[in-house]
């Protein structure tokens, strides 16, 4: 009975419609419930799912050529030279506010798509019967263990007198392209560290602040041509501490 009630909020902890304590709380049953963890994780395939296919349509050349030759070719009425000599700077002014509204918004959707299937990336490893393919604590094992599996290499950091544990890592994909997905320890709290290389594009222009979205807080950065991602169902100051380490490793 436990288990209905929690899987009646999955899709509201899946778009992080839930209050912070509630989601905290239903994390922690993933953890320990690995029903309930199978049917997180389905939904957050189907998600993707959806989402892939909503992109597979999009407007043919010809389909564009045609909508732009009916609207250009509709007959002006006389006279209209002196209404469009009025009209003009006002049209302008605003196509460019319009411009400018789309690109904004074409920006902050492409960053919260970003951050959205991080945090279905972050579920999907930690609902997984085996979140990690390298377990081990020592960043001497997991470090090595990437090589040749991704195009970059990085560094880890001493975890010594810190709260953290590394637990291991994988090799994961963001937009086709192949990182590292770390997985650290704080409190029985589950910390996902996603590296990728910084490429010109989507994840370029992601703001460094740490920020809570679904349910999640997540913090971003750029090091040495790389992109830093950091994803948990913590809080900002263990998000923050965490990041430091990252930032600082030698």
């Amino acid at each position: 009975m436990a288990c209905e009630a929690w899987r009646e909020k999955l899709d509201g902890y899946l778009d992080g419609e839930l209050a912070p304590p509630e989601a905290t709380t239903l994390a922690e049953h993933l953890r320990t419930c690995a029903n309930c963890a199978t049917d997180a994780l389905d939904r957050v395939q189907l998600k993707r799912s959806i989402a892939v296919a909503g992109k597979r349509y999009a407007a043919s050349a010809e389909l564009r050529d045609r909508i732009r030759k009916n609207i250009g070719g509709k007959k002006r009425r006389e006279g209209g030279w002196i209404w469009q000599m009025v009209a003009l700077p006002a049209t302008l002014l605003l196509l460019l506010a319009l411009g400018v509204g789309w690109y904004v918004a074409r920006e902050k959707t492409q960053q919260q798509r970003v951050y959205a299937e991080l945090a279905d990336l972050h579920v999907a490893t930690l609902a997984s019967a085996s979140p990690v393919d390298v377990i081990s604590t020592d960043r001497h094992t997991v470090k090595p263990w990437f090589e040749g599996k991704i195009p970059f290499s990085f560094n880890l950091p001493e975890l010594q007198g810190t709260d953290f544990t590394l637990i291991g890592g994988r090799v994961t994909y963001l937009s086709q392209a192949p990182g590292a997905h770390l997985i650290y320890r704080i409190r029985k709290h589950e910390i996902s560290v996603f590296i990728f290389q910084d490429r010109e594009g989507e994840s370029a222009k992601l703001s460094s602040n740490p920020k809570v979205i679904v349910s999640f807080t997540m913090e971003s950065w750029t090091k040495n041509g790389l992109r830093y991602f950091v994803v948990g169902d913590v809080g900002a100051q263990d998000i923050e501490s965490l990041s430091k380490l990252l930032r600082d490793a030698g």
